[in-house]
């Protein structure tokens, strides 16, 4: 079906991501669905809606048999009977099928078969099921088990299958081909091309393809040519579907209006005999739906989007009293199909409900059906219970199959180890000897010997050596800490500290009094790795140190919801604010986990295989890479800045193109030559290269740059359609340069032992002629002092000489030259420090197409079984971040290790052991990087985001408004005060382990996420009165509404129910960057969390926190309920809380403290009233009393010194 011109109300149903197989409940659930559907303990709709007994269906009318729930809230996208079986199949607009069988709709199977696209068609074979997604065909059996799965070209988009015969297939869509499928093959035969692009609809008799197009157009095709024999103008909008029975067609679709496309309630009816339009068919429903009905007579089924039916003649009159009306959960039906009987009739709603229609009590989906198979019931509750003490009870009673095969109990004895018996037990494990100062200073009381801990081995921790030799060492084995291991078992890699995993200890208080300090000494911001796919904070930092990346992403803005690039540009923002304290990327996360196209490449890991390491983190980062730039490109296409590039000569990169595009695309000609001498030249562009390494085992030796040129112009033989011979031949694929990047990416690809290999070799190799290349010759038993190695150098003594340890395991090199010539090549190669002495500068060369890379990042895996291993990164950091950070001029290297940030000599940023640390990413950047662009960031934040804007939800209502926005005469300014409070839910539970001494440790803190944020004026006529009180919509499943602190209750954030006024979360939160940009101060309780969860980082002069304005040190923190009470005689936080009613009361509290403390110059006198607070609390446990309870605090003998202040 056609889905142009249908009701806008779709376009809330966006497709949800299903990665488990059983359905979920969707977000946009319908309260009212629910109340005759049983849900099983997880949650999961799998019962029927229950139909009375007493509907008497009668022979002949069709009327509803039986209504079920595919997916709860999903719109159905298609429904098809099985033309084999009893079956009913649907597909959602999730990607997920559903089956049921029989004409009481049991569930028989229910998968996924997309994680992304909905299913647009489905057609039944005989071992199988058809499913059409966008760019995908994929045939499984009935119970799920994939069969093949075809990949279309990622730029199609696919609509309609039709199967012309058992084998073959045509696939038809938005392009303007159509493509020929054989099934028994699995390839694509034949690529017919169309003339009217849009093919959304197939039909097919005996003497024709029927193609129904987007424009309105049916055209006739040829069966075995597939030209176009005639062509039906039915619609000037567009078709919605059509049917074709004996010799007539009929049509529905869409008619341009002025206001734009209308249902046309006449059917366009033509006769194929004589090719020409009749009368047309007025019918009193808006079709979206036909099809014939062919019984008796050539009924038409006609069905409106909102549920209505009617049935009539072709060549007839339409009856009004013939339309019956479906009852669907949702607003629309969404799709219809007709049984092969001709008995019952499908119908799929927008809530993901199907109802069946049928004629008869008892109806038959096919006339000929072929029985079902089902799983067989489980033989276990069966069988008899054994008594195995009985010794004489015949094992024959267990049933076991007959087979000739190996059993999986009879182990090969290779794999089996015999238990060492007392005899061998010293010869299987010797265990190590007593250590002599415990024998020396032991002292013996009978039989036992005391002596104290020499303390020279890790306490319960005893290394055994198994075996005398290991030759089969594995390098991912666990690592040993201790010393002793270490001497004992020289073959385990240690791996450094500052490489490990870094973990953050949470005590009470959270992360208040966890010494980040100790981590990063710099004044540069780490990132927090506890949050959720946060695997990928190594490659955040290398794109932040890359001035012009950091730049030009800070000056993007625009209005998607969940844009990376303007979610980037904010963490960036915030990374420039830290002075050394670490950031969170949570809301670059969260926009990030929405993105489909991240889910589909596995680039979403989950909370158990992000803590195990089950993930290939090297492959994963590598993905994430090449998926950050283009999605980066994409985003910035929309807001294109002309002025951030002034390249030589002032030449631009197309209108298409983006700042990421002209920093990272490369431009290149691939060219296919085909064995018959044809030659196609495409032209196309790469924002990353991957590296392909030579199949070579003799050890030669290979420079960096030959590997890289290999990889870049890279040639191949394969299968290829040539135009000139019409089919698929062995071509010769090369690939030519046209235009370098400025900055250079290679993924390593080093996700096996044979790359492993190859770098270890090439190492290896390197080392030995650096060796000879400084006069000397190495043994593998020799090590040189450092003394007696620099001796090695000139013997000019010009050079001096590298260690020997900063030679070891280095094949990369620190720059690369590269040349454009003539005739389209490239010439790469190594460039060090001493080629710049004899080739000149750089710069220079430039004009003649000769650049210079240097070395700014790369990325490792380091390889730890312990913790799963992790990503770290070594990244130059260049003289504007040092300038800005600590007002020194000069580059350094350093390592970041999530907030572990380390200088680093720059020989460690390429060595690589690759026992241990493995590299995975590389960025090299041309030389004057930064000269070449506009390097000013202009804020793109203005004061126009304070004003008034919509809510999204759609019961909102100006009376139930809590705030009133700013008006242009009211915008703050620097140092004006701003009341805050913010409301949380939480979207994972934390997780804790309890100590062996009762104590509680936490592993993993809860989720939090923002729901409600409220800014009250502090100054002026109208202070205290909100002008901004925003519920966040989330797309994220809550844990808990925490309604007892929050005041947030279910439904509040979803806009289908909420009264309040919702927005998303970029919208507040820019909101709240103008006013930090703008300087302005915020008062509240307990802020440093609420900006945490926020994602937000304000200098420290801009926070008034109540919470340390009325602390003492080393006392308790006190609530804003207890403060409230006791300094304003205020009782608030009753029931539930209230952020405008906090966020007030902090207000208060701050005009009191510069009350008290005379605007802070008597810091003594305020000191008295601090101890009288803390007296008073003690007293009361720290709880406000009820009304009856305490008289009032300004009554008290306790406060008498306070009125005195």
């Amino acid at each position: 079906m056609n889905f142009e011109g249908l009701d806008p109300g779709l376009a809330e149903y966006a497709p949800a991501m299903h990665s488990a197989l059983d359905p979920v409940l969707d977000a946009h659930l319908n309260p009212s669905l629910l109340q005759n559907v049983e849900l099983d303990p997880e949650g999961v709709a799998l019962e029927a809606l229950p139909v009375q007994e007493s509907v008497h269906i009668m022979e002949g009318v069709y009327s509803e048999l039986h209504s079920v729930v595919a997916e709860v809230g999903v719109p159905v996208s298609v429904s098809h009977f099985d033309l084999h079986e009893e079956m009913l199949w649907v597909g959602s607009h999730g990607g997920h099928a559903t089956s049921f069988f029989g004409p009481a709709l049991e569930r028989y199977s229910s998968f996924q078969v997309n994680g992304s696209d909905d299913i647009r068609q489905i057609q039944s074979l005989e071992n199988g099921i058809l499913f059409l997604t966008k760019n995908n065909l994929k045939y499984m059996a009935r119970g799920g088990l994939i069969i093949f799965d075809y990949l279309l070209d990622e730029n199609e988009d696919m609509h309609s299958l039709l199967l012309t015969d058992s084998s073959t297939l045509l696939v038809g869509g938005l392009q303007n081909h159509i493509i020929e499928i054989d099934l028994n093959t699995v390839q694509e035969t034949q690529k017919y091309a169309v003339e009217t692009p849009g093919v959304t609809i197939m039909r097919q008799t005996n003497r024709f393809f029927f193609c129904g197009h987007t424009s309105g157009k049916v055209s006739l095709r040829d069966l075995r040519t597939f030209k176009v024999e005639h062509e039906f103008d039915a619609f000037s909008g567009s078709l919605s579907d059509f049917d074709v029975h004996g010799n007539l067609l009929a049509a529905c679709g869409f008619s341009s209006r002025l206001t734009g496309l209308a249902c046309d309630r006449f059917l366009k009816v033509y006769d194929l005999r004589m090719m020409r339009a009749i009368t047309p068919l007025q019918v009193h429903v808006d079709p979206a739906f036909l099809r014939f009905i062919p019984t008796y007579t050539s009924r038409l089924a006609i069905i409106s989007q909102s549920g209505q039916c009617q049935f009539c003649e072709p060549t007839g009159l339409a009856n009004p009293a013939d339309i019956f009306h479906v009852n669907p959960v949702g607003p629309l039906l969404m799709t219809f199909d007709v049984s092969a009987s001709k008995q019952a009739l499908a119908f799929g709603d927008s809530e993901g409900c199907v109802h069946l229609w049928t004629d008869s009590p008892e109806p038959s989906f096919n006339p000929y059906s072929r029985e079902t198979e089902f799983a067989l019931p489980c033989l276990v509750d069966s069988l008899p219970p054994l008594d195995w003490s009985q010794d004489l009870l015949p094992l024959s009673l267990i049933p076991v199959p007959l087979t000739t095969d190996t059993l999986l109990s009879d182990w090969p004895a290779a794999n089996s180890a015999p238990a060492p018996s007392p005899r061998t037990m010293l010869d299987c494990r010797r265990a190590p000897p007593v250590d002599a100062e415990i024998l020396r200073t032991m002292k013996k009381v009978g039989f036992i010997g005391y002596a104290p801990n020499p303390r020279t081995r890790l306490r319960n921790q005893i290394p055994y050596r198994l075996k005398e030799s290991d030759s089969e060492f594995d390098s991912f084995s666990q690592v040993t800490e201790s010393p002793v291991g270490r001497e004992e078992e020289p073959h385990l890699h240690m791996v450094s500290k500052k490489y490990r995993k870094v973990t953050i200890k949470y005590s009470k208080l959270g992360l208040e009094d966890f010494d980040f300090k100790h981590y990063n000494k710099t004044l540069f911001a780490g990132l927090e790795p506890h949050i959720p796919n946060a695997y990928c904070n190594c490659m955040i930092q290398v794109l932040y140190f890359l001035e012009p990346v950091r730049c030009l992403i800070q000056n993007h803005l625009c209005q998607k919801e969940f844009c990376l690039a303007c979610e980037l540009g904010f963490l960036f923002h915030m990374l420039d604010l830290s002075r050394g304290d670490p950031c969170q990327g949570n809301n670059f996360l969260r926009a990030f986990r929405t993105i489909p196209e991240a889910s589909a490449l596995g680039l979403i890991l989950a909370d158990s295989d992000e803590a195990s390491g089950k993930g290939n983190l090297a492959r994963l980062i590598q993905r994430w890479n090449r998926f950050i730039l283009t999605q980066l490109h994409q985003d910035m296409q929309e807001l294109e800045i002309p002025q951030a590039y002034r390249g030589a000569g002032g030449s631009f990169c197309s209108s298409g193109d983006s700042v990421i595009g002209q920093l990272f695309s490369c431009e290149m000609e691939n060219c296919s030559l085909c064995r018959c001498g044809s030659e196609t030249v495409r032209a196309s562009s790469t924002l990353l290269f991957t590296l392909s390494y030579p199949d070579d085992k003799t050890g030669k030796n290979y420079d960096f740059a030959q590997v890289l040129k290999r990889s870049i112009c890279l040639d191949q033989n394969t299968q290829a359609w040539c135009d000139t011979c019409e089919k698929y031949q062995p071509t010769i694929q090369t690939r030519n340069i046209r235009h370098l990047p400025d900055i250079l990416v290679i993924n390593c690809e080093v996700n096996s032992s044979k790359e492993a290999d190859f770098w270890r070799m090439q190492a290896e190799v390197a080392f030995k002629m650096a060796v000879k290349k400084h006069g000397g010759e190495i043994s593998k038993n020799k090590e040189f002092a450092l003394a007696d190695w620099k001796e090695l150098g000139s013997p000019e003594g010009v050079l001096v000489c590298p260690s020997i340890e900063e030679l070891k395991n280095v094949w990369l090199p620190f720059s690369i030259r590269m040349k454009m010539t003539k005739n389209k090549g490239l010439d790469v190669c190594n460039w060090t420090d001493g080629d710049e002495m004899q080739w000149g500068p750089a710069r220079a060369e430039e004009e003649h197409g000769v650049y210079v890379y240097d070395l700014m990042a790369t990325v490792v895996h380091i390889l730890d079984s312990r913790t799963g291993g992790s990503l770290v990164a070594h990244i130059k950091v260049g003289e504007t971040y040092h300038q800005r950070k600590e007002g020194v001029t000069h580059q350094q290297w350093y390592l970041f290790n999530d907030f572990l940030i380390e200088p680093i000599d720059k020989h460690e940023a390429v060595q690589f052991d690759m026992n241990w640390k493995v590299p995975a990413i590389l960025y090299y950047v041309k030389r004057n990087l930064n000269s070449r662009y506009n390097l000013n960031i202009k804020n793109p934040i203005e004061a126009s985001v304070l004003l008034a804007e919509a809510s999204l939800a759609r019961k909102q209502r100006k009376t139930h408004t809590t705030f009133i926005p700013l008006m242009l005469n009211e915008m703050p300014q620097i140092g004006d005060l701003v009341g805050l409070d913010a409301e949380f839910v939480t979207l994972n539970e934390e997780e804790a382990e309890l100590r062996s001494d009762g104590t509680k440790s936490t592993i993993k803190p809860s989720q939090m996420s923002v729901a409600r944020i409220t800014c009250v004026r502090g100054q002026g006529p109208n202070e205290g009165i909100p002008f901004i009180d925003d519920y966040i919509s989330t797309q994220e499943q809550v844990v808990d509404y925490l309604t007892q602190y929050s005041g947030i209750k279910p439904g509040d954030l979803d806009a289908k129910i909420s009264s309040k006024h919702l927005t998303t979360l970029k919208s507040t939160y820019l909101k709240l960057r103008f006013l930090i940009d703008i300087g302005v101060k915020f008062v509240g309780h307990g802020l440093q969390k609420d900006f945490r969860v926020i994602n937000l980082m304000v200098p420290k002069d801009q926070v008034l926190d109540t919470v340390y304005l009325f602390h003492m040190p080393r006392k308790r923190m006190i609530s804003l309920r207890f403060l409230a009470w006791y300094f304003l005689d205020l009782k608030i936080q009753g029931e539930t809380h209230d952020s405008i009613e906090d966020a007030r009361t902090a207000l208060q509290l701050y005009r009191k403290y510069l009350e008290l403390s005379k605007n802070g110059t008597e810091p003594e006198s305020f000191h008295k009233v601090l101890k009288g607070l803390y007296e008073k609390g003690r007293k009361m446990d720290w709880k406000v009393p009820e009304p009856e309870g305490q008289t009032s605090p300004k009554n008290a003998a306790v406060f008498s010194s306070v009125l005195a202040l």
